[in-house]
């Protein structure tokens, strides 16, 4: 079911959460990230296609190849971005997106806005984070 949105269409803390215009909006949000990394990553292999060997100065070689490297670990993250993206995008499906996995409380509207992908609630990030430091620490 496809639901029309406004451009400057924001969910609202006034409306239903998850209505369908929240769902239609954050699946908008997430598709275009999702194709915004897909055309960075075709970007990179055309860059990464060019030659690097040709550059004269064994210095420029360098900083040539370093800069190759450093893109291609910024596309692997971005990889598994999209996987969480594509994750996301099943929570829409299902009914469950927006709400916390562990608490199953909503997640809350600006939260989602700043991390489209996000699981856990505030309050549920904060204890994992808490546990995993505790667990480092150790």
């Amino acid at each position: 079911m496809s639901v029309e949105i406004a451009e400057d269409y924001r969910p609202s803390d006034d409306e239903e959460f998850m209505n369908e215009l929240q769902l239609a909006y954050f699946r908008r949000l997430l598709e275009n990230w999702k194709a915004d990394i897909l055309d960075g990553a075709k970007q990179t292999i055309t860059n990464l296609q060019d030659e690097s060997g040709s550059l004269p100065d064994i210095v420029d070689r360098a900083s040539a190849e370093s800069d190759k490297a450093l893109e291609l670990r910024t596309r692997d993250r971005q990889r598994k971005l999209i996987s969480k993206i594509d994750a996301a995008l099943r929570r829409i499906e299902d009914g469950s997106y927006g709400f916390c996995e562990v608490t199953g409380e909503p997640i809350g509207l600006r939260r989602l806005e700043a991390r489209p992908t996000a699981t856990l609630s505030l309050e549920a990030q904060e204890r994992h984070e808490r546990k995993e430091r505790t667990l480092r620490d150790d």
